[in-house]
């Protein structure tokens, strides 16, 4: 009878100790604003959740001590202990953060978690775990809808991101909420922002229109960086870097931490290199950034200088078919130095004062300094084509070059209350450049031809002025709504020659309204849902009017979701539909220094489901997969064939896969060590708008070349990330091992490429024929990166 008393004791303790008990709470702000969002974390268990429209949260754990941590971007983190033995209820108040910049430099232009916006969020940490010398597009290869790819094939030098089949030049990227698209190409020229990475503190890809924001309308995403926080404490870092091709990088960063309380300065230095996938194509990336800070109760002023200088030898053109059967990694350049060199600097400055409780203001200044040429050697040349400089059939080496100047100034004020939040701002660009070309070689020059006579020139002037209101307004517990209002209004002009000799004289105004609208409805704790609808505007970029297209394009971008937030899974899932009118789609063809020809489609569209996930199967080990699923269609698209015009019907939008999925598996078996298998899928896509379809008349031949050739094949690539951190007690903090094995399974595979036609006349039969040749980038088979980081 005794033993069966002690047994039941020990059972019904055991029962009491492992009962199941709630947690909850919700967490305020200094002026008991709820913080939706807010991640909350049982640092015993790695258990964790988020707090819904209302700060509430709710967390099931058993009977035990716990160290409950909860962060707010913007805020600083709070830990408290709780001792459970019943349900219980906790309450956390935050104070802002001075050393975290989001709520400063980027509130205007990123949404918050609850937004009906769709969005993706990448913290330093996550970005530190890859982050041994490839550039930021290829760090952002596993985010839903996103394609990304380089020239060189290692993911070092010129690298290209895509997200909804949308290149890079329809991607607004900005920097602390400054502009950084090349006004005039639209594009982000990555290889100019040499690891940049190392002084990023976190990313927002915002897929669609997305908010309003600053510089070139977002037509298939924006990009929001935002640069390195201020730092309490003095430290530093150095971190090294080696793979296969010969890519290493080199970075060292220092910071002061809080000098009496109130002033910061911080630096890195860096330098990447790699002599890349494809033959000679090598990348020699040196850069630095430097900031000063200083930070008061009701001040914060930030002033930045980061500068990046490329020496890149080209790989621009891709392989023929032929060439990428014979010999995957051959560069048909040969010259000794065909290389491109660039520099750009710049500077920022940032002043952000809260005036009041309800009330702050936020000053952005940057002046952008860029300059820089490429070099090519060409082989038997028309005197015409060179202003006749040199004699007809004479071989010539040239420089041509770019000089610019970019200067930008935003200004935003923010009034929040308990249940509305208004953003007012407006942002002003105004960049000049000089387009001109150097002969600085010649086999047979021109009498009276001197070394680096100009052989055309052309200015160009673009001012770019805009002003928006966005509204958050609660409008009952469970129902947000969201208005956004911008006017944009942009002016360019160029006058001159192309490096063709053709002349460009452009004088054009475009007047923009972009309204946008949503609501969000929280239906529980863990379920909430949004609808949204967003109108942006686009004018065509310098290419575009060298070929003659002068009209701006629009879209209409409705987006649905539904997200879900528990314990175990954060779960996102949208459906999007974005109708183009007049969309300046890649033709698939490229000009002659390696950037797209687009040309208007007239009608298309982009519609699509997204699915992104992160599940916590054990305390050790989780998954974050996603995938996107696509309709991308031209409609009555009608293209030139033969000499001819001819309607193709609904054919598919060139580079824009019908299904993109990503997942990684994360495993955690110890606090310190991570291990993460990365995999991605990217199905067919073609790689002009003529999708293959099959034109019986009048050339059979035509149809059958195209629709082999156009064609860039489905590939599944995955990489294996390891990450170590050894604490120590002596000289250094840590010491952090990385290892990074990109497409373990030696994939060939060819990510990226171009298509081009003519049409041509037979000389014998005088018939007009459409002839037509595809180009493609092999990315590199299995690689390695390893890397030491030595923290102090």
């Amino acid at each position: 009878m005794k033993k069966i008393t002690i047994f039941l004791f020990l059972f019904v303790s055991t029962l009491a100790n492992a009962q199941s008990f709630t947690l909850s709470g919700k967490v305020v702000d200094e002026n008991n604003d709820f913080l939706p969002g807010a991640t909350i974390l049982v640092k015993e268990s790695k258990k964790g959740t988020s707090t819904d429209f209302d700060g509430q949260f709710s967390v099931n754990l058993s009977k035990g001590k716990y160290t409950i941590q909860v962060s707010f971007i913007g805020y600083k983190s709070v830990s408290k202990e709780v001792s459970l033995t019943k349900n219980d209820e906790i309450e956390f108040s935050l104070l802002p953060d001075s050393t975290v910049l989001e709520e400063v430099l980027v509130s205007a232009v990123r949404v918050k978690a609850n937004s009906p916006v769709t969005h993706s969020n990448l913290s330093k940490k996550e970005i530190a775990k890859r982050n041994l010398g490839q550039d930021i597009p290829i760090l952002l290869n596993y985010l839903p809808s996103v394609t990304t790819s380089s020239d060189a094939g290692a993911g070092v030098g010129y690298t290209y991101i895509r997200v909804r089949g949308s290149d890079g030049s329809r991607v607004n990227v900005t920097v602390n909420g400054i502009p950084y698209n090349d006004a005039e190409s639209q594009g982000s020229f990555w290889v100019n922002m040499g690891d940049f990475a190392s002084s990023t503190e976190s990313l927002q890809l915002q897929r669609g229109v997305g908010t309003s924001t600053n510089g070139s309308g977002a037509f298939g995403a924006s990009l929001n960086i935002l640069t390195d926080a201020i730092s309490e404490e003095a430290g530093g870092e150095i971190s090294n870097s080696f793979g296969s091709y010969g890519t290493r990088k080199h970075t060292a960063k220092f910071t002061t931490g809080k000098v009496n309380d109130h002033f910061e300065f911080a630096g890195r230095l860096s330098n990447v290199y790699s002599d890349g996938y494809i033959d000679r194509a090598f990348t020699d990336l040196k850069s630095y950034f430097l900031q000063a800070s200083y930070v008061d109760e009701n001040t914060l002023v930030k002033a930045l200088a980061f500068s990046g200088k490329e020496y890149t030898y080209q790989a621009w053109f891709g392989l023929t078919a032929e060439e990428l059967k014979e010999d995957r990694k051959q560069n048909p350049y040969t010259y000794d130095n065909e290389t491109d060199n660039y520099q750009q600097d710049h500077y920022q400055l940032h002043w952000n004062e809260k005036l009041n409780k309800n009330w702050s203001t936020n000053l952005g200044l940057n002046y952008t300094r860029g300059k820089g040429y490429f070099e090519q050697f060409k082989g038997e040349e028309s005197a015409a084509d060179f202003n006749n400089l040199i004699e007809e059939d004479s071989d010539v080496i040239v420089r041509r070059w770019l000089d610019n100047h970019f200067y930008v100034a935003n200004f935003n004020a923010t009034y929040k209350n308990d249940e509305i939040e208004i953003i007012g701002g407006m942002s002003y660009s105004n960049y000049t450049n000089d387009h001109y070309g150097e002969v600085i070689w010649g086999s047979d020059l021109s009498d009276g031809t001197t070394i680096r006579d100009q052989y055309y020139f052309s200015d160009a002037k673009k001012t770019d002025y805009s002003s928006f209101v966005k509204t958050t307004y609660k409008v009952t517990d469970q129902l947000t709504a969201f208005v956004d209002l911008q006017g944009r209004f942009v002016t360019y002009k160029t006058k001159g020659l192309t490096s063709d000799r053709d002349a460009i004289d452009v004088n054009s105004n475009f007047n923009f309204f972009n309204p946008k609208l949503g609501f969000t409805y929280a239906l529980n704790e863990t379920n909430s849902f949004y609808a949204s609808y967003a109108k942006a505007n686009r004018e065509p970029n310098r290419n575009d009017f060298e070929v003659g297209t002068t009209q701006h394009e629009s879209l209409d971008d409705y987006e649905l979701g539904w997200r879900l937030k528990n314990e175990n899974i954060k779960l996102s899932t949208n459906v999007y539909y974005m109708n183009y009118k007049n969309q300046l789609v890649l033709t698939g063809a490229l000009n002659d220094v390696g950037s797209p020809i687009r040309a208007t489609s007239g009608k298309s569209y982009r519609l699509g489901l997204e699915v992104d996930a992160d599940i916590r199967i054990s305390d050790q080990f989780s998954m974050r997969p996603n995938v996107a699923i696509s309709s991308n269609k031209n409609v009555d698209f009608n293209a030139p064939i033969n000499g001819a015009l001819i309607n193709l019907g609904n054919t598919p939008i060139s580079n824009s896969p019908d299904i993109i999925a990503g997942n990684a598996f994360v495993f955690q078996p110890l606090k310190n060590l991570q291990f993460s298998l990365l995999s991605k899928y990217v199905g067919e896509q073609y790689m002009g708008n003529l999708g293959g379809a099959i034109v019986n008349e009048p050339s059979v031949l035509y149809s059958e070349i195209s629709t082999n050739n156009e064609k860039l094949k489905s590939y599944f690539t995955s990489d294996f990330n390891v990450v170590y951190e050894l604490e120590t007690t002596k000289i250094f903090k840590s010491i952090v091992f990385s290892a990074l094995i990109n497409n373990i399974f030696d994939t060939k595979y060819v990510d990226r490429g171009y298509y081009y036609t003519y049409d041509d006349t037979w000389s014998v039969a005088g018939e007009t024929t459409t002839i037509d040749g595809a180009g493609y980038y092999p990315q590199a088979t299995r690689n390695f990166l390893v890397g030491v980081t030595l923290k102090f």
